[in-house]
């Protein structure tokens, strides 16, 4: 496994930049590639271990809980806007278990469409490896902050 900091940040610039450009690939962060036993493997076992969706990954993006790949994506894709720009703060990273889990959080910025003044965000990512040498998005809150004004 890498440095924790140089994943979560490579990681951060990948989502934001799919979320920013085509919502729909971002269900690869939601995916989980099993590796098969052997290096020679029968093909009924090559074809159990290809990509499956991740039914137990989470967004919860503002109050509404959303649990497995085909929800998360569909949450994502039917937001009301065309044009999204994230602009990224701070990111903060922790190593968050014994399997090698990164907790990353990011605050920032985001202009929609053609508005003007920026929202205030902050999203949390727990990413867990898959065993093949990358992560996949297990846990996900998004939360726009609003003033108090």
């Amino acid at each position: 496994m890498g440095d924790f900091n140089q994943i979560a940040q490579q990681f951060t610039e990948f989502y934001y930049n799919t979320f920013d450009e085509n919502r729909q690939q971002l269900a690869a962060l939601y995916v989980h590639l099993p590796i098969p036993p052997l290096s020679i493997t029968p093909l009924p076992i090559i074809l159990a271990h290809m990509p499956v969706q991740r039914d137990q990954s989470m967004l919860t993006f503002e109050t509404a809980a959303i649990q497995g790949t085909s929800g998360i994506l569909e949450k994502l894709t039917s937001l009301p806007f065309d044009k999204i720009k994230h602009q990224v703060s701070t990111l903060d990273a922790q190593p968050s278990n014994e399997a090698g889990g990164i907790l990353v959080m990011v605050t920032g910025a985001l202009l929609v469409d053609e508005e003007q003044r920026p929202m205030n965000y902050t999203q949390t990512f727990q990413l867990l490896p898959d065993g093949a040498g990358s992560y996949f998005v297990f846990n996900d809150v998004f939360r726009l902050i609003y003033s108090s004004s």
